[in-house]
């Protein structure tokens, strides 16, 4: 245990790691896949919480782009995101985690309304915890939700788990010649506006000293290999 570089950590992935081929439902293979990947970081004593997004089942910038209010968008979006989190929860107990989901949106009779204490108090007990519901107000992205809930229940690292293995100046699928960043300040992410994650959920972290990892959820042991102390995607603080 001496080994393991973080105690607590939360882990922001967007709903697209829960989707098959085509990157949209939920593929149960996939979820299956992604729970192994949390189990092995469960294992090595971390206590992990989840902030899972949406993208799979609902882009609220779609219906905006065809008149509809942005808050009834964003609503249906967080509405999504507790879907995930319940294939996920699944996911995670049939291979023996003990998981609970907490909503900034109130669905009792299927999750635990978010309560701060109790989801520390979880974490506590070795329970992984999946916050959906993202920060329970529209404009908010669950980027900014994942900032939010990181700095609440005492996460040491913020985790944003993408398909892509670190922080680059352009899309490496397109352009073999983008530039790849082992580490960058919080204020260099702001100013190359490298769509990362949302500039609220970078200034929240920046604000409190909250370091960022960018890694690929799909790269062998990533998150494994990065609690233990290796050096892994692109760190930002």
């Amino acid at each position: 245990m001496s080994q393991i570089g973080y105690k607590r950590i939360l882990l922001k992935m967007g709903g697209e790691a829960l989707a098959g081929p085509s990157g949209i439902g939920i593929d149960p293979i996939r979820a299956g896949e992604v729970a192994e990947t949390i189990k092995s970081v469960y294992d090595l004593g971390v206590q992990v919480a989840i902030v899972i997004g949406a993208g799979n089942l609902w882009r609220g910038s779609a219906g905006v782009e065809q008149g509809m209010e942005q808050a009834t968008a964003d609503h249906m979006g967080m509405i999504a995101t507790v879907m995930n989190a319940l294939a996920l929860q699944d996911a995670l107990e049939r291979i023996g985690v003990v998981t609970r989901v907490q909503t900034a949106i109130e669905m009792r009779s299927v999750a635990e309304p978010y309560i701060r204490l109790r989801a520390i108090r979880h974490l506590e007990k070795d329970r992984v915890v999946i916050i959906g519901g993202g920060t329970g107000n529209p404009y908010f992205t669950t980027d900014t939700a994942g900032a939010l809930r990181a700095m609440e229940v005492g996460a040491e690292l913020l985790v944003k788990a993408t398909k892509v293995d670190a922080v680059y100046d352009d899309d490496p699928n397109k352009n073999p010649n983008a530039r790849r960043f082992e580490t960058l300040s919080y204020i260099e992410a702001l100013n190359m506006r490298l769509r990362i994650m949302d500039s609220t959920a970078i200034s929240l972290c920046m604000e409190n000293e909250l370091p960022i990892v960018v890694l690929s959820l799909w790269q062998k042991d990533s998150v494994k290999r990065l609690v233990m102390g290796e050096t892994i995607g692109t760190i930002i603080h």
